[in-house]
């Protein structure tokens, strides 16, 4: 079941921006021959750690995950915003490492020689809060070396980036850290997200700064691994729509070429993904085209694609799933859930995927479910059909779709004692306090009970995305993209009812989430839903 969502590939041997329209928030990429692999930041997400794929850069799709649960037994439970932060991934010496930040837990590292296959179990190489954003690095004398920057939120102070001697196998660290770069004394506050190269001599560290929405690309060289450290900015939005532009990762081809993998941050859709063509001049880099003279680049709409060289032949016109019939013998790489899940939460069947009925909490809500199934919103704007079967729902159970983010909604069909089916809108909305959710406000309104047209109770809920305008973060936050969510539903597959609307608004950290999910209200679930079909159309895009 393939629908085409977002293509950036103009067939013509030219790309647009993004070139992935889908929350891979903090995105690093490296190359190992001629295939480029990109990992992503996914929080509470499980599994976590996406790992994508691709022959030219332009065109990627999601391969493999590197967790297939978060460390740590905190997760089994949704903790937003926590979790898996920016990650860096590089290819040394024939093993590929993945090193990721956890801000409550330490900075991991895990490896593979296959990155489609198998990845070893994360080793936490420095314990205790704080750091996060970490890359590693290998100097051709053999020795290693972490760079990474630090969370106020956990630490008490930002914008700082660290330095420390790494043991050659990735699994620790060694001697004292220093600071090599304090953003705070040099107009560079909020820098983060530290990547670590050498050329000609010079150690460089790609570094955004600024802000996620409203910042741009910094760059600091050394002779010294440890510095000091002289510093330019090399891209800044400029008069493009870009705003960010943020953090990301320098790849080269095979062909001698640079280029750079960035996100910009939408709010809603979360923080999507551009190319853009890196050049060089005194040995400084210049990300983007420069103007007028300028030594920083901007970002580019339109521009040809990577000479990759022969791997252009093997090259497809492809993008991350969407759609799904659950036909295939594993979970679709499309889908993630709230939390760690459990085996027994879900069987794929001949006949689409069986949600059990999952027992929650008295107190938690919809928000909380830790056994919601996510995806990422694929596009600007897009319809999802999602068809349901509710005839294995039992007394006190329900099952629905989910638009989730900090303020959230969804379609809710539970079994009443009398057997019939009711159906509810219910709209969320979480407080945050510093870190964590402190509390979850949800109103519910009743569409009333449902007639269908046979036993097997089948319901499609459509759920539309449509952008109807712009609006203003803040003050410094301005034009970001304005969606409004409409939910409807059918008993027969034709005719549909409207159930309710919301304003989105992103999640913490991340883009909004569509999916399903099956809850028990009673002392034993027993019963379950079918998820028989989820189809994604492509819808024309406004403003």
């Amino acid at each position: 079941m393939k629908t085409t969502m977002w293509n950036a590939d103009l067939g013509n041997g030219m790309y647009k921006n993004p070139i992935l329209y889908a929350d891979y928030s903090d995105p690093d990429a490296c190359r190992a021959g001629e295939d480029y692999f990109m990992i992503a930041s996914s929080f509470c997400n499980a599994p976590g750690l996406p790992v994508l794929h691709s022959k030219d850069l332009v065109n990627w799709k999601v391969v493999n995950y590197i967790l297939p649960k978060v460390p740590e037994e905190r997760y089994d439970k949704p903790v937003h915003g926590c979790g898996v932060w920016a990650p860096a991934i590089r290819y040394h010496d024939g093993t590929f490492f993945a090193c990721f930040p956890m801000p409550d837990e330490g900075i991991y590292m895990s490896t593979t020689k296959d990155p489609f296959g198998t990845w070893s179990e994360p080793v936490n190489i420095r314990p205790g809060a704080g750091w996060i954003d970490p890359c590693p690095f290998w100097d051709e004398d053999g020795r290693a070396y972490l760079v990474a920057g630090v969370a106020k939120s956990r630490i008490g102070y930002k914008s700082v980036l660290h330095m420390i001697e790494m043991q050659p196998d990735g699994m620790g660290l060694i001697g004292e850290a220093k600071v090599v770069f304090d953003g705070n004394l040099n107009e560079q506050e909020t820098i983060e997200g530290p990547k670590l190269y050498k050329r000609n001599g010079w150690y460089y560290i790609f570094a955004p700064a600024g802000g996620v929405k409203t910042g741009w690309q910094t760059v600091l060289r050394s002779k010294n691994i440890f510095g000091p450290y002289e510093y330019r900015v090399v891209m800044r939005q400029g008069d493009t729509p870009i705003n960010g532009p943020h953090q990301g990762a320098w790849v080269d081809t095979v062909t001698g070429e640079d280029w750079f993998l960035h996100f910009q941050d939408v709010y809603a859709a979360g923080r999507i993904i551009h190319l853009q063509p890196m050049s060089w001049k005194e040995d400084w880099p210049i990300i983007g085209i420069a103007k007028d003279g300028n030594d920083y680049g901007e970002p580019v709409l339109t521009y040809r694609k990577p000479n990759v060289g022969e791997a252009a032949k093997e090259a497809e016109i492809f993008e991350p799933d969407a759609s799904d019939d659950f036909s295939k013998k594993t979970l679709g790489l499309q889908w993630q859930w709230n939390a760690n899940p459990k085996e027994d939460w879900y069987k794929l069947t001949s006949e689409g995927l069986c949600l059990k009925a999952v027992k929650q909490e008295e107190k938690i809500k919809h928000g909380d479910y830790p056994n919601l199934l996510l995806q990422k919103w694929p596009a600007p704007e897009f319809i999802c059909d999602t068809t349901l079967s509710l005839a294995g729902l039992k007394a006190n159970e329900e099952a629905g779709v989910i638009s989730m983010g900090v303020k959230y909604a969804l379609l809710s069909f539970a079994r009443n004692e009398e057997g019939m089916v009711e159906a509810s809108f219910i709209n969320g909305e979480q407080k945050y306090g510093k870190i964590l959710v402190e509390s979850t406000e949800e109103t519910s309104t009743s569409l009333g009970a449902l007639v269908f047209a046979d036993d097997s109770e089948t319901i499609t809920v459509r759920m539309s995305v449509h952008r109807v305008g712009t609006q203003n973060l803040s003050e410094k936050e301005k034009n970001f993209p304005l969606e409004k969510v409409v939910f409807e539903y059918s008993t027969n597959g034709t005719d549909y009812k409207k159930a309710g609307s919301y304003m989105a608004a992103a999640g913490r950290w991340v883009g909004v989430k569509s999916g399903v999910y099956c809850a028990a209200h009673h002392s034993e679930a027993v019963g379950s839903c079918l998820v028989k079909k989820t189809v994604y159309k492509n819808v024309t895009v406004h403003g």
